[in-house]
C-alpha cells in the first residue's frame, strides 16, 4: 500500500479545521451580532479559499520534473504564498470596512458570554494547527505549509483580539470597544499579509539564504583542507520550495586524470549532500585546472560583465 504524503495529510487537516472555524464563527456571530466576530468569520472565509489554492499548489509542486519543467514544479509554492498574502490583505480591508461601519451606525450586542466561549475554543484549536503547520513546513522546507501555517496563526491573532474585545465589552458594557478591537486586529493582519507577499517575492527572485551560504562555504573549505580540491569559486545556490540547487566550480591539479578528478569532485558533492541530509539537494560542479588563468584567457569563457560577476562571487567565497 502506497504511503500517503504527510504534507497532503496536513493540508487536508487544515482544510477540515478551516471549515469548522467558519461554522463556529458564523454561529457565534448569529448569537452575538458582534462586528469583531463577524470580521473574524470573514477572515475564515478567505482562509478556506486560500487553503484550497494551497492544496492545489502542494499537489502540483510535488509532481516530478518533466521535459517542459526540468527543474520541477516547486516554484508554484511562491505563487501560493503570494496568493495567501493577497487574500489576507483583502480580508483585512474587509474587516476595516465592517468595523468603521459599525462605529458609525452603532453596535447592538447580545449573548456575549456564549460568543466569547465559542471563539476562545476555536482560537485554541487554530493555535495548535498553525504552530504544527509552520514547524513541519520549516522542517521539510515546504513553503506551502509554512505559508498556510502563518495564515492560520493570523486567524489565531484575530480570534485572540476578538476574545479580548468581546470580554472587555462584556465586563465594561462599552459597546464601541467591539469595532475598535476589530480595527486593531485588521491592522495586524495587514502586516502579516504584506510579510507573506514579501517572502513570496524573495522566493521568486531566488534570494540567496545566508544560512545555506555559510553551510556550503564550510563544506567547500573543508574539502580544500582535505586536499580533495585545490580551490573553488562561482558558488551559486537557490531554493525552489523544498529543493536546494547548487552550482560551483572546483579547481583541481592539472595533472590528475579524468577519473581521478571525477572521483575527488564526487566526494565533495557527497559531503554537500551529507550536510543537507534528509533534504533534496542537486549539485552541479564544473571542474577546472587550478591554473585557472592559463586555462581561461580573458574573454574566452564569458563576456566582460559576466566575468566581473564571477570575480565578485570568487571574492565572496574567499571572504566568508
Amino acid at each position: 500500500m502506497k504511503e500517503r504524503d504527510p504534507r497532503k495529510l496536513a493540508m487536508m487537516a487544515s482544510l477540515g479545521v478551516a471549515v469548522l472555524m467558519l461554522a463556529g464563527k458564523v454561529g457565534a456571530y448569529l448569537l452575538t451580532n458582534s462586528t469583531a466576530i463577524l470580521s473574524d468569520a470573514a477572515e475564515s472565509v478567505i482562509h478556506i479559499v486560500a487553503t484550497g489554492v494551497v492544496g492545489y499548489c502542494l499537489w502540483y509542486s510535488a509532481r516530478p520534473a518533466d521535459q517542459d519543467h526540468p527543474y520541477g514544479h516547486g516554484k508554484i509554492a511562491y505563487f501560493s504564498a503570494g496568493f495567501e498574502g493577497a487574500m489576507i490583505f483583502m480580508a483585512a480591508l474587509a474587516i476595516l470596512f465592517t468595523a468603521i461601519k459599525a462605529i458609525i451606525v452603532g453596535p447592538e450586542l447580545h449573548s456575549l458570554d456564549w460568543g466569547l466561549a465559542i471563539i476562545a475554543a476555536l482560537a485554541l484549536v487554530n493555535l495548535i494547527l498553525g504552530l504544527s503547520l509552520v514547524h513541519y513546513g520549516k522542517k521539510t522546507h515546504s513553503m506551502v505549509l509554512v505559508a498556510n501555517g502563518r495564515h492560520v496563526l493570523t486567524d489565531v491573532w484575530t480570534s485572540a483580539a476578538v476574545v479580548v474585545g468581546v470580554a472587555l465589552v462584556y465586563f465594561t458594557e462599552i459597546a464601541i470597544l467591539d469595532p475598535i478591537v476589530a480595527i486593531l486586529a485588521a491592522l495586524h493582519i495587514l502586516g502579516s499579509g504584506l510579510s507573506m507577499a514579501r517572502d513570496a517575492y524573495h522566493g521568486l527572485m531566488e534570494k540567496a539564504s545566508p544560512e545555506d551560504s555559510d553551510r556550503l562555504i564550510h563544506c567547500l573549505r573543508k574539502a580544500v583542507d582535505e586536499k580533495l580540491i585545490s580551490g573553488f569559486h562561482a558558488v551559486r545556490h537557490r531554493r525552489v520550495n523544498d529543493a536546494l540547487w547548487v552550482e560551483v566550480h572546483f579547481l583541481l591539479p592539472g595533472n590528475l586524470s579524468m577519473m581521478q578528478a571525477h572521483a575527488q569532485a564526487s566526494k565533495v558533492e557527497d559531503a554537500i549532500h551529507h550536510a543537507y541530509e534528509g533534504e533534496q539537494v542537486y549539485v552541479t560542479a564544473h571542474l577546472e585546472p587550478d591554473d585557472h588563468t592559463a586555462a581561461h584567457p580573458t574573454g574566452e569563457i564569458a563576456p566582460p560583465d559576466a566575468l566581473e560577476a564571477y570575480a565578485s562571487v570568487h571574492e565572496l567565497s574567499d571572504g566568508i
